[in-house]
């Protein structure tokens, strides 16, 4: 079940996002269960995406080595967070520690072209930062 969620999570972002994704791996465990997608992306940093069958999530775009800067939205109920709104979603946003609530789609494939669509227009915004522009 999982296997055929990531699949079409994958196909969603190499082609709707190919000007952003280079490439799409389904990371899996030694047992070859699917553990989650990992996407490359164009300025060398990597989105993971986790989804079990109980659904429960994490949308994670990694650019620490890059920026240092996360951004992630997930469900995990941590008492931390129990004052966000939208508990127990929640995103993180530029660091673990900057936590608002999330408006991420329950469904996957719109949570995917959310995602996408808000590191393309980050992208585009740190590209005129990093470029002087």
């Amino acid at each position: 079940m999982i296997s055929g969620v990531y699949k079409r999570l994958s196909k969603i972002a190499l082609n709707e996002f190919s000007d952003i994704i280079i490439e799409s791996r389904i990371l899996s465990l030694p047992s070859g269960v699917p553990l989650k997608i990992r996407l490359y992306l164009i300025d060398d940093t990597i989105v993971d995406i986790w989804i079990s069958v109980s659904g429960k999530y994490s949308y994670h775009w990694e650019q620490r080595d890059v920026r240092d800067i996360v951004y992630r939205h997930d469900n995990a109920p941590h008492e931390r967070w129990e004052h966000v709104k939208t508990f127990p979603k929640h995103f993180h946003c530029e660091s673990e520690d900057n936590v608002c609530e999330s408006d991420i789609s329950d469904d996957p494939e719109e949570a995917i072209r959310e995602f996408l669509s808000f590191i393309r227009v980050k992208m585009k915004e740190y590209f005129i930062l990093e470029s002087g522009q």
